[in-house]
């Protein structure tokens, strides 16, 4: 099964950073709406409890004066009607309801007698919740009446003749109301997070956009072209200070990395040229009629000085190397063309010293280098082996690709590396006991190719011999990030 990989977009800084913001706006926004609703709900609940508090005295006041004769019903009850249209928060004729249920008048003596009741039913039911409640006299209080689902708001007051009165209002509208501000609250939070985490993504989209920007010119700086330098250096925010400290530091760093290419220039022209000079006179001498104990000196000293001169441009590339500051022309190199034509070069002499070498490889390997440098990085391998292995040693180069690298593997069933020597192999003038040279080779090598972004690595295998492992990047890989960086794929790990 193979699962379809995330969008650039999702894996991008931007909608991660845009996401935590739009969290935490999401629930700053909700608590300040969650605030506003409680805020609306007491000053509903407040205003309905103004109401039954001064209505339940009118009516009790009502109750009071008015003889307790057969009128005495109807007159109450008419004023209780009056004051039912009175309801504050009432819908008018929504038609969702029977309006006589939103309002009753109860009263109530101790002994649970109801001399009058206006409302719906017969008022023993609400009776009953009312008395079941825990209630306070002068308070408002919240009753569940049996055969309604929404409860009511009931305030009482007492009068002389022992009986209580009880105006209960049901909470109907106001939670209606309520549930209309909710919705609307939550339609505006949803537009408001929305709206908020567009600007959001897009501001910080835009703000690493030019980040970006500054990274890709700089990465492309230290690799090929030192004399460039990162955009975005003119603006007056942080983008622009970064950018104008980065330049002053390719400064800084240009002007160092020109004066090592003057020293190791002028130091090379300064030794080179007399060695040269030097080596055209033993020649110039050589080739004149002299005697063979004459010439084995000069022979001799001509070697040296090929040594000598070998050596000194080892040093100066490793001191280059190692300061990031070799000069790297890179071009597409099949690994697999190059080791075949090398090997055609080296073979003969292989074959003189007793050795056998064996190709392996399944096509070709890509990789994007400096043909000069990998070429003398192939040279210095081969070169060790011929140096340090017995005849009748065998010789084997591998050749493999993983996803993003292409691996040069060159192994052998000669004596191996000295373990004292085992940690230090990279390093200059390391070299083992019975070693000819000067500790240079695989420290180049190591130098080279950790300029082009691979690895060395090498071990003595358990069958004995050495194993030393090249690895590069490959070019698909290196063109394949090229291409997602023009189209502003930028992503963290």
């Amino acid at each position: 099964m193979f699962s379809k990989p995330a969008s650039p977009i999702l894996r991008s800084a931007a909608w991660r950073i845009s996401l935590w913001a739009t969290l935490a706006f999401a629930i700053g926004t909700m608590l300040v709406f969650a605030m506003l609703h409680r805020f609306v709900a007491d000053d509903i609940q407040r205003r309905s409890d103004a109401w039954l508090s001064g209505e339940v005295g009118v009516l009790g006041d009502v109750a009071e004066r008015t003889p307790k004769d057969r009128l005495y019903g109807r007159v109450v009850g008419e004023i209780a009607e009056l004051a039912s249209r009175e309801v504050p928060n009432r819908r008018r004729g929504t038609g969702d309801g029977n309006e006589n249920d939103s309002v009753f008048f109860l009263q109530a003596s101790d002994k649970g007698k109801i001399p009058l009741w206006v409302g719906s039913g017969d008022g023993a039911a609400t009776l009953s919740a009312i008395l079941s409640s825990k209630t306070r006299r002068d308070v408002p209080f919240d009753v569940r009446v049996k055969g309604f689902g929404i409860p009511f708001r009931v305030a009482s007051v007492r009068i002389p003749d022992g009986s209580n009165i009880y105006l209960g209002l049901s909470e109907r509208d106001e939670l209606h109301v309520l549930r209309n501000l909710r919705i609307r609250f939550l339609t505006l939070w949803l537009a408001i997070v929305l709206l908020g985490f567009l600007i959001v993504f897009y501001a910080t989209r835009r703000m690493l956009g030019h980040v970006r920007e500054i990274t890709e010119a700089a990465s492309l700086i230290g690799q090929s072209d030192l004399s460039s330098r990162v955009p975005n250096a003119n603006s007056k925010d942080e983008i622009g200070h970064l950018a104008r400290t980065l330049n002053h530091m390719l400064d800084r760093i240009e002007n160092s990395v020109q004066q090592l290419h003057t020293i190791t220039d002028s130091l090379a022209h300064d030794l080179r040229s007399p060695l040269t000079a030097i080596r055209g006179k033993l020649e110039t001498a050589l080739s004149n009629d002299v005697r063979i104990d004459q010439a084995e000196p000069i022979v001799s000293a001509i070697d040296e000085l090929d040594r000598l001169t070998e050596f000194l441009n080892t040093s100066l590339d490793v001191a280059e190397a190692k300061a990031d500051a070799l000069r790297l022309v890179r071009t597409e190199i099949d690994l697999d063309e190059l080791v075949r034509s090398m090997m055609n070069l080296y073979e003969p002499c292989m074959s003189e010293r007793g050795l056998s070498v064996q190709i392996r490889s399944a096509g070709a390997v890509n990789v994007l280098a400096d043909a000069a440098l990998l070429h003398r990085v192939i040279a210095n391998l081969l070169d060790n082996e011929l140096k340090h292995l017995p005849a009748g040693s065998n010789v084997w180069l591998s050749l493999q690709s993983t996803s993003d690298m292409g691996i040069l593997t060159v192994e052998d069933n000669g004596p191996g590396f000295d373990e004292e020597v085992g940690h230090h192999l990279f390093e200059g003038r390391v070299k083992g006991r019975a070693s000819r040279g000067h500790g240079l080779g695989l420290a180049f090598v190591d130098a080279v190719v950790r300029v082009h972004g691979g690895t060395v690595t090498a071990t003595n295998r358990a069958e004995g011999g050495a194993k030393l492992a090249v690895k590069l990047p490959r070019s698909e890989v290196h063109n394949q990030e090229e291409r997602h960086a023009l189209a502003g794929e930028w992503v963290t790990p």
